[in-house]
């Protein structure tokens, strides 16, 4: 099949061009600026991604749309930032697929739309809970190409990650390799929360996986490795993958809690603290599916490539 793929330059699309490449997939990678791609791959530069995209030309004989591309958490972005790349760059990319050609629109989405912390895992079927404006524009996203495909020929797959590791991942993840490479010791030893995560080969061999399976049509799945770790267990498995001890103290989350509150750090001790679990059951299930890679294999995989 003949495959647009936006996004191919960020953490995600980079993984997932790689394993494109070995499919046998015609694939059209698009973005404002150019990257290296796999060989047999061909490149389209647009603009920018957002409502006013002209995607005519990039998608011709198009079958299947993986929407990678979206502005992620910065603080000094405002909503109309989010809004109008998230939603607006995710909307007009779904409409026009419908009208020039029609096929399957892979939107990756965000475990956000479902909430910042869960008390029980979070499936599919619970009530959207965004916090913050990039979850809240993800959630925007997802109801309007849900309007879409219920009005055109488009076949919708949402796909829900939690926070994705792996080599040179960004964000949170990096921050906690660089403390534990740094040989920081962190008050981090005696965290007793859930959190689930997903690594990076996971995730790209489940949306390949949704490329062409008869049952992703029009449904939304959440991602994850099937394991769930408290922040100290994660600490420590990344430790013994990266072959460096993880110096951690113990010391309560509630005192934890209480200082990040008065510094400000309220939203950076929740992602440490609290927790938020995954119910990947009708993933697995629904689409005949089961994570590759354990955590474990995943830390293992992640640094073994990145040394």
């Amino acid at each position: 099949m003949r495959i647009l793929l936006t996004g191919f330059t960020g953490f995600i699309g980079r993984n997932l061009c790689n394993k494109l490449s070995e499919t046998g997939h015609e694939v059209v990678c698009v973005g404002r600026k150019g990257g290296r791609i796999s060989d047999g791959f061909s490149y389209s530069k647009v603009d920018s991604i957002d409502a006013d995209t002209d995607w005519e030309s990039s998608l011709f004989g198009v079958d299947v749309v993986i929407h990678l591309a979206a502005l992620a958490h910065k603080g000094t972005n405002s909503w109309q930032d989010y809004y109008s790349i998230n939603l607006g760059g995710a909307v007009n990319l779904a409409r026009q697929f419908s009208k020039v050609c029609g096929g399957r629109f892979i939107f990756l989405s965000s475990i956000g739309v479902n909430g910042a912390e869960s008390d029980s895992a979070f499936t599919y079927l619970d009530s959207p809970s965004p916090k913050g404006y990039y979850s809240k524009s993800k959630h925007l996203a997802e109801l309007a190409l849900q309007e879409i495909a219920m009005k055109t020929d488009v076949e919708l797959v949402i796909i829900r990650p939690p926070l994705v590791y792996g080599p040179g991942a960004p964000g949170n993840f990096g921050s906690l390799v660089r403390w534990i490479e740094k040989g920081i010791p962190l008050p981090l030893g005696a965290i007793h929360n859930k959190r689930s995560l997903v690594g990076i080969d996971n995730l790209v061999d489940l949306i390949i996986r949704c490329i062409d399976h008869p049952a992703a049509a029009n449904q939304v799945f959440l991602a994850g490795d099937g394991e769930d770790l408290s922040t100290t267990e994660l600490l420590r498995g990344v430790g013994k993958a990266m072959g460096k001890p993880a110096r951690l103290i113990p010391v309560p989350a509630g005192l934890l809690q209480f200082g990040a509150t008065l510094l400000g750090k309220k939203a950076m001790a929740q992602r440490l603290l609290g927790s938020l679990q995954v119910d990947i059951s009708k993933t697995c299930e629904l689409l005949d599916w089961k994570p590759p890679y354990t955590v474990e294999e995943g830390l293992r995989r992640c640094f073994k490539r990145s040394n």
